[in-house]
């Protein structure tokens, strides 16, 4: 999903390790069921998707581990920080990530939480695990591309 530069659209949390340690390929939009501070928390970047994974659980997907702080002027209803959130997506693309998930075992990863109009969104994709060589190539390749933009830049 490429970074848009409008009004009505504002990342709140972005998880950038998943791109360091997993192949990421198809992305889904999902919204989520929050409560009113979670809600407000969120809007202020309180949201931390470092550990946090999706899941299939029956016939529903559920965003888990992902860590909402308590909402500062929240009272004795405040959530927990850490709970299973239900993600909002349509029937055919559940099933699809529940087949993606049984027959070739790759993971769910949250790759962003955002806000689009109005409403909060999580960036769901289907990820495969690096290995330790698969990172080390990863690095070895941004390192080069930024050296040669660099050359660049310098000899123009």
């Amino acid at each position: 999903m490429a970074e848009k530069k409008d009004a009505n659209f504002k990342i709140l949390s972005d998880n950038r390790q998943a791109g360091h340690s997993y192949f990421l390929t198809d992305r889904f939009e999902a919204g989520m069921v929050l409560t009113g501070t979670e809600v407000k928390a969120a809007k202020t970047g309180r949201v931390q998707l470092k550990d946090a994974y999706a899941n299939v659980i029956g016939n529903e997907a559920w965003l888990v581990n992902a860590h909402i702080s308590e909402y500062s002027h929240g009272n004795r209803e405040n959530h927990l920080p850490v709970h299973n959130r239900k993600l909002l997506l349509h029937r055919k693309e559940i099933d699809k990530l529940q087949s993606i998930v049984r027959e070739k075992g790759l993971s769910l990863i949250p790759t962003k939480v955002y806000l689009k109009a109005g409403k909060i969104k999580c960036e769901i994709a289907v990820a495969k695990g690096k290995k330790l060589h698969d990172k080390r190539e990863t690095e070895r390749t941004k390192t080069m591309e930024a050296e040669a933009r660099a050359e660049m830049r310098r000899r123009g």
